[in-house]
């Protein structure tokens, strides 16, 4: 679980809570005094009552002519348009409406009747939530509010204002003597032209310009005429520089301004230096400007004025931790948010610390503090109640030590590397916490006892760490003051049972979500227990087991009618989901019962309904068309891997708020609904994968919505070529996937010229031509299995291919050569651009793309050596080279490629983008705004797939598997020579294929190494010795296969894997034996008689190895004497014998002919490629066929006569010929 954690300058806020701008880090409850004040103070200004009176005439006309207004300016007449605003004519008893005190978005004093509150915030929203009007403003007659004499709350923020009509009219409010709060945030048409008019506003208290277009030097004259202005928000605008102070003594302007927001704008440190004129302000927020270095001398002198200023925002800045001693000359500093200033070092700030001992809010997170945590020096401050260290590096335990800030109300410490178990009574003496959040660290071990005497408790979050052990009920038992609970993502076992919680009556938010089987949750025992508590948000994933009544929806739920969320994926949970649930519940907003067995979709109307997930369930049958009846504002809707089937209903085109569409996964027929993707104009992701639809769904004219982001269609049976589509439709396209159909035709240029698009995939279709150029910059490109033709596009330099991560163009007819500019894929994961018609050489480069993980050039023409550049690859974890015409010896130095080390495929295989909607639960924190951010969010995403031969099978592989998957295919070239040894020291690698080549020598025995090999693949070489014994320690060994060699001697005995290898395994190799082969092992008979054991211990091929080597020297020389002798006497023979060896020296052996080639043939020489064939020769000699281990070629200038020498293997014979005339 992820939180997002608020601190607000007020509690009494002038906008629903997700616009209000009014946020800031540092103020919190626990400031009672300061926030009391304003409540009270604010209660007094608008004098709310408990019940409304009866509305003026006057002001209900005003009211109607306002919502006329609106309609008219965007042309809406819809019926959700502030329903309640409805005009009877004169206000008359017994007609409901008649009364505008009690329509929507009004306040009423309760004596006079007169309107005293206006919130129009956002009214577009109701009218267009999908932005179609896009910036159209609302050119609003400001004169309309002067019927409301009584007026003090105005709210006009987020509705598009006309700037021009506002420039105008702001200065008639000046006659609403009593308008004490005006909001015109989030107006971007405002800007400068509309402060003189403000200045006339001088009843004025609360001024909220947050977040519009005001910018420059901050307008301190305009502002000063304000006199009662007390709370001022300029957030989120362009103000730069300073202000202009010159003529103003310190208090004389804004003399009541207690609350000043600058944050998000430009300004520099020198701002602070003209704020010591603002002397009576309390609350200072300074957050996310441009302010870095040491704090100026000036700008600290400055702030030293300022001596009620009790909570001061520097947050988002750069400044070193000199702005620490400087904050400590503030007498009144109470509250102190330095947040996200990562320039205060590494090293947490003691010192400085030490000079703040009456802080007590200190907000320190993501700053980069690293070390342990510095208890000791928080322990100086008194009265510390608040401390967040969220986000930082801190490391080690947690010490003991934290007993010593028993003053705490709250403190996170998550997202740090914490480690270690809990200290068992450190947190036993912070009585007074209300909030603990530990969670995203290291820790493990049990829970200490010692929680359960927090009984002052309120919210509680231990997830994500690695704790272990049973959660028991007593842990939990005496914290009845508990609202929220997240124990998710840990170690945790044993069986919880749910009713522990019975007597909890403040919960609100229950998260338990188990990562293992371990940890289970009863919910129905006892049987029929009800609970005290109203949930808001409940989340049991993988974890519920209800055992005597099977996986049903727990029977609690029964008893819960404020449930804003509930999450039950991963339970097995049985049966229909119950419609009382539903009917009970009807401010649900999400329902997520993903990866169940419910039979049914629940169907039961719930106007609130935003988020349906019901993925991965037993739903079968038609797709209802009534869903936009039973959810008409539905926002994301996930129906994906069930069972349905039919056509797609045309009513889902009636779900005009639908953001995201999922019905991937099922058995949906027929052709997709044509409004689908016109009239649902705020669709963002359709998701439409492995169905069997079918139809020209990308034909024609194609008109979609402005805001789809991702549209995927694969794996359906989609005909036609692509059409075109509207200029400036699919602006906001990022990811397209229509694989695995039959479309056809080219790709348009529109496509390619989506800026935003940076996933494409068209894989496994009949497109053809040339692949076109455009601006898209694709970090995703998968065009293969198509028909492209031509040289690699060299316009996908245009696409800034430096952002290519996935480049898959296989099993296409392109031509020529590897492209140069595959240079520049410098953080690219995945080439594929096999089995196409390139050619020439390996190129070098490719050596340098040191990121590359699967590099596939398989099926192509690429000839000359493997380059040993590509050992530098040394991530690379699948290299498929086979299949072309590659020669030389395998590089020994391929030993270095080893495959990545860190999960690149689970961090970047996947490609997509996440899709959320904000959860309507805010947590009421006593010291945060707190809310934690649920899973409503899904990222929708396609994950890399490549394919690969192992285990004699031509696989797919796809997602995370890439990343343990290793694989080494040099099969079916001319690679000659030895098999290097290095292979050997491929330990990670599991498929192995060198098979299909001109491989000699030996199987080397250190392959004996290959611990998790999987599939090994040395056939049809010229392999020989025996087959290592030691191979039968490959306990993982699936496929083996050593057939077609000259391999010989007794097979490895059959133990381990090697039982499970058949003959098949080592077929072609006649002087193999043993089993599974045919061919017996010779063994030498055994002497049974007893009468010849004695005899029998001598062998009768024992030699007296002197006796041999004399004989054997002595008729050497008798026999070269008498030769000798005989040239000597004869003188005859001298000279035939001197001719002899003259010709011998000359020729040495003559091939003239085939035949005669023939005859040097029957001596034992297969000559292939260089002197003739003797495939069909018998009566080799030696008694296998034997095959060239040399061959070396030259020619001498003076009679052009070709030398060969030929080795022989395993003969001892060289010979070398010289001939002029040999012929194949």
């Amino acid at each position: 679980m992820t939180y997002v954690w608020k601190f607000n300058i007020v509690s009494v806020s002038t906008k629903p809570p997700l616009a209000t701008k009014m946020e800031y880090s540092g103020l919190n409850k626990h400031k009672s005094r300061l926030r009391w004040l304003l409540m009270l103070m604010m209660i007094h200004i608008l004098m709310v009552g408990q019940t409304q009176g009866d509305c003026i005439e006057e002001e209900r006309k005003a009211l109607l002519q306002i919502k006329a207004s609106h309609m008219k300016s965007y042309d809406s007449n819809v019926d959700h348009f502030l329903p309640t605003w409805v005009d009877y004519g004169s206000r008359t008893s017994g007609y409901d409406g008649g009364n505008c005190c009690d329509w929507e978005r009004v306040k009423c004093n309760t004596t006079t009747g007169h309107v005293t509150e206006l919130s129009f915030y956002n009214l577009r929203w109701v009218i267009d939530n999908n932005m179609e009007f896009g910036n159209k403003s609302w050119p609003l007659n400001v004169s309309l509010f002067l019927h409301f004499k009584e007026l003090t709350s105005l709210n006009l923020s987020h509705d598009f204002l006309d700037k021009e009509t506002m420039k105008i009219g702001l200065e008639r409010l000046s006659s609403l003597k009593k308008l004490k709060v005006l909001d015109l945030s989030g107006n971007h048409d405002i800007d400068n032209d509309i402060i003189p008019s403000l200045k006339t506003l001088t009843s004025l208290k609360i001024l909220d310009l947050s977040d519009t277009s005001l910018n420059g030097n901050f307008p301190i004259s305009e502002f000063a005429a304000l006199k009662n202005l007390e709370v001022l928000d300029l957030s989120y605008c362009y103000f730069n520089g300073t202000f202009e102070i010159q003529g103003f003594e310190t208090g004389s302007i804004l003399t009541k301004l207690k609350i000043l927001n600058l944050g998000n704008n430009r300004f520099d440190e020198s701002v602070i230096t003209s704020l010591s004129i603002l002397s009576s302000l309390t609350n200072l927020d300074l957050s996310y400007n441009q302010m870095w270095g040491s704090f100026p001398a000036q700008a600290c002198k400055s702030l030293s004025r300022l001596k009620r200023l009790e909570n001061i925002n520097l947050s988002y800045h750069n400044f070193n931790k000199s702005i620490i001693s400087c904050l400590s000359t503030l007498p009144s500093l109470k509250i102190l948010d330095l947040s996200y200033s990562t320039s205060l070092g590494s090293s947490f700030p003691f010192q400085e610390f030490h000079d703040l001992p009456d802080l007590e809010v200190l907000l320190l997170r993501d700053n980069g503090f690293s070390g342990t945590l510095p208890i000791e020096a928080f322990a100086s401050f008194r009265h510390l109640e608040v401390l967040d260290l969220n986000g930082n590096n801190f490391i080690g335990s947690i010490p003991s030590a934290i007993h010593a800030l028993s003053s705490l109300r709250a403190l996170s410490l998550a997202n740090n590397h914490l480690n270690g178990s809990l200290p068992d009574h450190g947190f036993s003496e912070l009585k007074n916490l209300h909030e603990l959040d530990l969670s995203h660290n290291r820790l493990h071990g049990t829970l200490p006892q010692c929680l359960n005497n927090l009984s002052s408790l309120k919210m509680l979050d231990i997830s994500s760490n690695q704790l272990s052990g049973i959660f028991v009920a007593s842990l939990i038992a005496n914290l009845t003051s508990l609202e929220y609970i997240d124990i998710s993502h840990n170690n945790f076992e044993g069986l919880f049972s749910f009713s522990s919680f019975s007597n909890h009556s403040k919960l609100e938010v229950i998260l338990f979500s188990s990562d293992s089987e371990e940890f289970v949750v009863e919910t129905e025992e006892p049987t029929d227990w009800i609970p005290m508590f109203q949930l808001q948000i409940l989340e049991l994933s993988n974890c519920i087991v209800n055992m005597p009544k099977g996986q049903v929806v727990p029977g609690f739920l029964l008893h819960q009618h404020k449930l804003r969320e509930l999450h039950l994926p991963h339970n097995s949970l049985e049966g229909h989901f119950p419609s009382w649930f539903l009917k009970n519940n009807t401010n649900l907003d999400v329902l997520n019962l993903r990866n169940n067995s419910f039979g049914s979709m629940p169907l039961y109307r719930n106007a609130n309904m935003k988020w349906l997930d019901m993925s991965g369930n037993h739903i079968i049958g038609n797709l209802s068309e009534h869903i936009p009846k039973f959810f008409p504002n539905i926002i994301h809707l996930n129906l994906s891997m069930n069972g349905l089937t039919g056509a797609i209903p045309s009513s889902i085109s009636e779900l005009s708020k639908l953001s995201m569409l999922d019905l991937s996964g099922n058995k949906l027929s027929g052709e997709v609904p044509k409004g689908m993707l016109t009239n649902i104009s705020g669709l963002q992701v359709l998701k439409l994968s492995k169905n069997n639809l079918h139809g020209q769904v990308l034909s024609g004219n194609l008109s979609w919505g402005n805001y789809l982001r991702g549209l995927y269609l694969d794996s359906n049976h989609f005909t036609g070529k692509i059409g075109t589509v509207s200029q400036g439709n699919l602006e906001t396209l990022i990811s397209m996937d229509i694989s695995n159909n039959l479309f056809t035709g080219v790709i348009p240029d529109w496509i390619t010229n989506i800026m935003g698009l940076t996933q494409l995939v068209v894989r496994n279709n009949s497109f053809k031509g040339r692949f076109p150029c455009g601006i898209a910059q694709f970090s995703v490109l998968d065009i293969s299995q198509n028909y492209f033709s031509g040289p690699i596009p060299s316009c996908l330099l245009k696409f800034q291919i430096s952002n290519m991560q996935h480049l898959h163009m296989g099993s296409n007819r392109f031509t020529g050569s590897v492209p140069k500019f595959f240079r520049s894929l410098t953080i690219i994961l995945t080439l594929d651009i096999s089995n196409n018609d390139l050619s020439g050489r390996i190129p070098k480069f490719l050596g340098k793309l040191s990121t590359l993980r699967i590099l596939l050039l398989r099926k192509n023409k690429f000839s000359g050596s493997i380059p040993k550049q590509l050992c530098k690859l040394r991530d690379v974890s699948l290299l498929d080279l086979s299949n072309n015409h590659l020669s030389g010896s395998i590089p020994s130095c391929l030993q270095n490629i080893t495959g990545g080390h860190d999960l690149a495929f689970i961090k970047r295989g996947r490609w997509g983008f996440g899709f959320s909607i904000e959860s309507s639960y805010h947590y009421e924190s006593t010291n945060f705004g707190f809310r934690p951010s649920i899973p409503t969010t899904e990222t929708v995403e396609t994950q890399n797939e490549v394919e690969f031969t192992t285990k004699t099978l031509f696989l797919h592989y796809k997602g995370d598997i890439l990343d343990y998957m290793t694989g080494l295919d040099l099969s079916s070239n001319k690679l000659t020579g030895e098999i290097p040894q290095e292979l050997g020291l491929l330990s990670q690698i599991r498929a192995l294929n060198l098979s299909h080549n001109q491989l000699t020598g030996p199987i080397p025995v250190n392959f004996s190494n290959l611990a998790n090999i999987e599939s090994l693949d040395l056939s049809s070489n010229g392999l020989t010795s025996i087959i290592p014994s030691q191979l039968v320690q490959l306990t993982f060994l699936e496929v083996l296969n050593v057939s077609h060699n000259n391999l010989s001697g007794r097979l490895p005995e059959m133990k381990a894997q090697f039982g499970t290898f058949t003959k098949a395994s080592y077929e072609g190799n006649p002087l193999l034996c043993g089993p599974p082969l045919e061919n017996k092992c010779t063994i030498e008979p055994q002497v049974t008689d007893p009468s010849l054991k004695e005899e029998s211990s001598e062998k009768w091929y024992d030699i007296d190895m002197v006796c041999f080597y004399g004989s054997s020297s002595a008729t050497c020389v008798v026999f070269l004497l008498g030769f000798v002798g005989l040239l000597y006497v004869n003188p005859y023979w001298r000279r035939r014998w001197l001719d002899m060896v003259g010709e011998f020296h000359d020729k040495k052996i003559q091939v003239d002919s085939y035949e005669d080639a023939k005859v040097f043939c029957s001596i034992g020489v297969q000559t292939d490629d260089i002197l003739c064939s003797c495939d069909s020769f018998d009566g080799m000699i030696p008694y296998r066929k034997p095959v060239i281990q040399e061959i070396h070629k030259y020619q001498t200038p003076k009679d052009l006569i070709q030398t060969y020498k030929v080795e022989v293997v395993g003969s001892g014979f060289v010979h070398e010929i010289k001939s002029s005339r040999c012929k194949r």
